[in-house]
């Protein structure tokens, strides 16, 4: 495996795990700091199965969901793309030791693609009809590299398991805040619940953490696995972010569900979208310094950050 992977990778689950430990351990710390009963644990304990469940039912469900909200259809040998894409799903799966998944086109213009799936719905690749009109094959094979990869990491399981977190986090404060013990330390609770719930909010930018590393492990793999995956990858990246410049009123239509149903699995952030030739966008991100808190505030890794991090894989590749 590529070094740079197996950082990738390394540090992907190692974020994972210390999100997870970090919220046992604030939960934990408190309850034992304020000595809680058995009662207040038991219904803690009953609330935990409960987020579990919904969240289950969103991953089980969770495709039909987002196929509404982005209007998807499993390609058939009636599209006029099947035999490209067909081809372009079979090889990459190849690449990658894999299972060939389902192949589903978004009747959307916003240019980009998406993995998703459950046990339900099996294992779904999606290219909206916006990326069909801008990239050549060549150019999506790479896309859904960077796409099979997120499947073959298991890494949406991952990211549904540890996006319950910051949920938990607020019901608890929440808990607090309605606890037998308000009574005798009502000043120390109400700060405890306080903390709990801000907390809820800041793990969440532990979860965007969580995804950029989540898409720059994809990035990797499909400059790995695919012939010429890399260069293709970045030109593909720059068409997609260069076109969604264009589409801001789509944008602003759907940003609820964007947010809500889909945007952390999209191959590139609709909002990173620059009015600008693709050429220049990747010429400027080959050399652009960025801030290590550029993207804090993104799901999505910053572009430049993409392009430079394929450009060392090309490197290392060459040596």
């Amino acid at each position: 495996m590529d070094l740079i992977s197996a950082k990738l990778r390394l540090g992907s689950v190692a974020l994972g795990l210390a999100i997870f430990l970090l919220a046992a351990a604030i939960v934990y710390g408190i309850e034992q700091y304020m000595g809680y009963g058995i009662g207040f644990l038991a219904l803690l304990i009953f609330l935990l199965p409960v987020f579990i469940f919904i969240d289950i039912l969103q991953w089980l469900f969770g495709p039909y969901i987002i196929g509404m909200a982005y209007r998807t259809h499993k390609l058939s040998p009636s599209d006029p793309e099947y035999q490209m894409l067909d081809s372009v799903v079979t090889r990459v799966a190849i690449y990658n030791n894999m299972r060939k998944p389902d192949i589903y086109i978004a009747e959307v213009d916003m240019p980009n693609a998406f993995a998703y799936g459950s046990p339900i719905a099996g294992k779904r690749v999606a290219v909206t009809r916006g990326l069909l009109r801008i990239l050549n094959e060549k150019e999506i094979e790479a896309v859904l590299g960077h796409e099979i990869g997120h499947l073959r990491h298991h890494d949406v399981e991952m990211l549904l398991a540890i996006g319950l977190i910051p949920t938990l986090l607020f019901y608890f404060g929440y808990l607090l805040l309605f606890s037998g013990s308000r009574e005798r330390n009502a000043g120390i609770v109400l700060l405890f619940a306080i903390i709990a719930i801000v907390l809820s909010f800041l793990f969440r930018f532990f979860i965007l953490a969580f995804n950029r590393m989540r898409e720059s492990y994809a990035d990797a793999n499909s400059a790995l696995t695919v012939p010429g995956g890399a260069d293709n990858l970045e030109t593909g990246l720059a068409k997609i972010v260069a076109a969604s410049g264009t589409h801001r009123l789509f944008r602003r239509r759907n940003r609820n569900t964007s947010s809500s149903v889909a945007e952390m699995l999209f191959i590139s952030n609709p909002d990173q979208g620059e009015i600008k030739d693709y050429r220049q966008l990747l010429e400027e991100w080959k050399t652009m310094k960025v801030s290590r808190f550029a993207a804090f505030f993104s799901d999505h890794p910053h572009p430049a950050k993409r392009i430079q991090m394929l450009e060392r894989i090309k490197q290392s590749q060459a040596q």
